[in-house]
């Protein structure tokens, strides 16, 4: 097959030479579904089969290459038995057997008493070596054909390796021509190769394991520069004119003054950035970054405090019922002796209510509405939204990010809210595409929480402290990474914890996990809050979006199985209160170094910045904040760990494309899935 156009790379695979229905659906498995997938299944290490070995040299189960005379071919006349060729050398005897071969092709390719190569994979029957289905034979005037180092590709059942290999050369022997996006100047001074050079040496040397490498990092660069040109054009999309906000800040004063505290510097700033954003001529679109109780929450209500004195609607969005009504209540208190109407909407809001709640939202009667992803449902018209607030945003990709600046009108501003710490790489590729303000100070009113750890074997020590805790009021999370007990995993389930401590306990105690619907989990939930319950058994489905101010005490079970960012934010479900909060990790005996290293760090720091980065240190780049990030995983290639430097090439090299130039890199976006976010024109 030969390339006449580059359109080619973007169709599926059954329009390559070899590859008709049944093969697709094998491939299709391991996510090679069109052309490109296979330029991008790089090979995880070489068959050397450049040795010739003697046949008293053989070792079982390895790939090897051999020289033998043919002797005698042996086809039985009965059916489903193998063809044999029976082979020597100096040192010994071998049997070359076949499976459903043609009898004439045999005898072409093992002519008697002829030296012949061949290389495969030595098996051990009745105490005699055999290969059986050969990878390669030839004769010696050919063997160079045979003797070279081969790619080895991760495949699945239903796919051959050799029939895998031919499909693959197919495609990078014919390759084609691509107009390069970047100029030689560039590549030269940064030390990469060109496009069709880099992906021949990724497919024809060991460069795919050498991450190092001029060819792998020019991948790399170019996956990390697709990233960020769509979240870039994302960006200028989104930040269109507005009619600026125009307010004197008197709402927001009068709330501060009355705050039993006062603003961090780090809250002060965000503050200001934020309302520079309100007054300037171009939406906003920007993200809070913060850790767990570092005070997000009182600042976007500030700001919210000023659009609201712009005469704008505000509406802030939460991922649950439950912290919906924690944001209510806040608010309620917030603007207590402020004239503006609150409401709150979820699933479990009653029909007349909602109905009221559409009509005078309408009309312009409801300044501020709280709720669920309900608030985005077509039903739901606002007389003049400025400004949206999205709680706990983590759940919202590049384009659902875009999708939501398009409900609220030409002149809404957009706030996403994040309590994940994440280090500055990671937020650069994750949201380019929006102006990042960062809350890096607790308020002092928050005490540092106490983290100890303890194993497993002394669990009956905590009941008294449970007790006391219990007597004293306060509220208890007791956290389990299973549902159930499980056969394979040695970890604690959450079912078989609620029952023993509900006999020390009964009638303080709730269970919640992923397994019970949301009704149900709210209810618990209501009841934890309500306190009717002063102990909560519960999976890590209390990881985020939850605030119960005098949860002061948490014990997380087999500690040394989470991560360590996962760990922080369980952690931060305490200590929200005046009172001091408490962590207990739990783990079980023999500990690795790596999470002997995790629980030294979390009892050492409560810093989620510096957590996140050792996180990212131990292990590597993959699920980072312990629950699914949308866009997190994005790179196929790139590490932002290892390839940082290429990180920051990247945002430099992006900041200088103008917008006249984006149909130059139309290729690259298509490659790497990118195109269709931005709706660029297709090549």
């Amino acid at each position: 097959m030969i390339f006449l156009k580059k359109e080619t790379i973007f169709q599926d695979i059954t329009k390559l030479k070899g590859v008709g229905s049944v093969l697709s659906k094998y491939l299709k498995k391991k996510k090679i579904e069109k052309i490109k997938d296979i330029i991008f299944n790089l090979p995880y290490s070489e068959t050397d089969r450049s040795k010739i070995s003697k046949l008293n040299e053989l070792e079982v189960g390895k790939i090897q290459s051999i020289k033998v005379l043919v002797k005698k071919l042996n086809f039985p006349r009965i059916r489903n038995l193998p063809n044999k060729v029976y082979c020597e050398d100096d040192t010994g005897e071998i049997e070359i057997v076949y499976f459903n071969s043609r009898e004439g092709y045999l005898r072409k390719i093992f002519p008697i008493n002829k030296w012949v190569v061949i290389s495969g994979k030595i098996n051990l029957f009745k105490k005699k070596y055999q290969i059986t289905n050969p990878d390669y034979v030839t004769n010696v005037e050919n063997q160079e054909y045979v003797i070279k180092n081969i790619p080895k590709y991760s495949l699945t059942k239903g796919i051959n390796e050799k029939k895998y290999r031919s499909i693959s050369e197919q495609v990078i022997k014919n390759l084609p021509y691509v107009n390069e996006w970047l100029d030689n100047l560039f590549i030269k001074k940064n030390n990469l190769l060109n496009w069709n050079e880099s992906i021949k040496k990724l497919h024809g040397t060991d460069d795919a394991k050498n991450i190092k490498s001029r060819s792998y990092r020019r991948l790399v660069f170019d996956e990390i520069c697709a990233n960020f040109l769509t979240l870039s054009e994302n960006r200028k999309r989104i930040k269109k004119q507005k009619n600026p906000k125009i307010f004197k800040n008197t709402i927001s004063n009068r709330i501060l003054k009355v705050l039993p505290f006062k603003l961090t510097k780090s809250q002060e700033n965000v503050l200001n950035e934020i309302n520079l954003d309100l007054k300037n001529s171009k939406r906003m679109f920007r993200i809070l970054q913060g850790d767990v109780g570092s005070g997000k929450t009182i600042v976007s209500f500030l700001t919210i405090a000023n659009v609201l004195e712009s005469n704008y609607q505000c509406a802030l969005m939460s991922p649950t019922e439950i912290l919906t009504l924690q944001h209510f209540n806040l608010a309620q208190k917030i603007f207590k002796k402020i004239d503006i109407r609150i409401e709150f909407l979820t699933g479990k809001t009653s029909y007349s209510k909602r109905k009221e709640i559409l009509k005078d939202l309408a009309e312009g009667k409801i300044n501020f509405l709280i709720g669920t992803h309900s608030l985005f449902q077509k039903k739901i018209k606002f007389k003049n939204l400025g400004y949206v607030i999205i709680d706990e945003q983590h759940k919202f990709g590049v384009k659902q990010r875009s999708d939501l600046a398009k409900k609220g009108g030409k002149n809404c501003d957009l706030l996403l809210m994040s309590a994940t710490p994440i280090p500055r790489t990671m937020m650069m590729s994750l949201y380019g595409d929006m102006d990042i303000s960062k809350i890096n100070e607790k308020p002092s009113i928050r005490k540092s929480i106490l983290t100890i750890s303890k194993p497993e074997k002394k669990i009956n020590e905590l009941w008294p402290f449970l007790k006391k805790n219990i007597k004293k009021r306060n509220q208890i999370f007791w956290v389990c990474p299973l549902i159930n007990e499980s056969q394979f995993l040695d970890y604690s389930s959450a079912i078989k914890r609620f029952d023993l401590i509900n006999k020390y306990f009964p009638n303080e105690t709730g269970l919640i996990h992923g397994g019970l619907d949301k009704e149900e989990r709210d209810k618990v939930l209501e009841r934890f809050l309500k306190k009717e319950i002063h102990i909560l058994v519960s999976t890590t489905v209390i990881e985020v979006g939850i605030d119960f101010p005098d949860a002061n005490l948490i014990i997380i079970e087999n500690a040394n199985k989470f991560g360590l960012a996962q760990l922080h934010q369980l952690r931060g479900r305490v200590g929200r209160g005046a009172e001091q909060g408490i962590c207990v990790l739990l783990y079980k005996e023999s500990l690795s170094k790596n999470s002997i290293k995790r629980l030294k760090i979390l009892k050492k720091t409560d810093d989620g910045f510096y957590i996140a980065e050792e996180d990212l240190k131990l292990r590597g780049f993959g699920d980072l904040i312990g629950y699914q990030q949308s866009g997190l995983k994005n790179f196929r290639f790139a590490d932002p760990l290892i390839h940082e430097d290429l990180f920051k090439l990247a945002e430099s090299f992006i900041k200088k494309i103008e917008r006249s130039e984006i149909e130059k890199y139309n290729f690259l976006l298509k490659l790497f899935d990118k195109a269709e976010i931005i709706n660029v024109t297709d090549i």
